[in-house]
């Protein structure tokens, strides 16, 4: 039997700010699958189903698949808040190149010691 994906979504972590910070969200890789007996699935590659439950086709390779997807993702996907926290210092450097010390556009950190 054959399956038709309907639809295939990459693993993410969605970013969302909050006070002081910003919050990151795991939204897990899927496929959305036809069977051909009319079964609709949705697979992870967490999935324990490997067999379409109506007809019993095997549905393993997909897990397979998503699981291999997962393992191989770059670390800008799997850990994006070291991108982020790089991209702070970059422009709180240019914020400080750019405002002078005391201007109300300037990040001021304080929880420093200014003495």
């Amino acid at each position: 039997m054959a399956q038709k994906i309907i639809e295939r979504v990459d693993a993410c972590y969605e970013a969302r700010e909050v006070p002081f910070g910003k919050v990151y969200e795991w939204h897990p890789a899927y496929v959305a699958l036809e069977c051909d007996c009319g079964e609709r699935l949705i697979l992870t590659a967490a999935s324990t189903t490997t067999a379409c439950g109506r007809c019993g086709a095997d549905l393993g390779v997909f897990v397979h698949d998503l699981r291999e997807r997962e393992d191989r993702l770059p670390d800008r996907l799997t850990h994006p808040w070291l991108n982020d926290a790089q991209a702070r210092v970059q422009q709180r450097l240019r914020d400080e190149i750019t405002y002078l010390e005391g201007s109300p556009w300037r990040y001021d950190d304080v929880t420093a010691d200014n003495g």
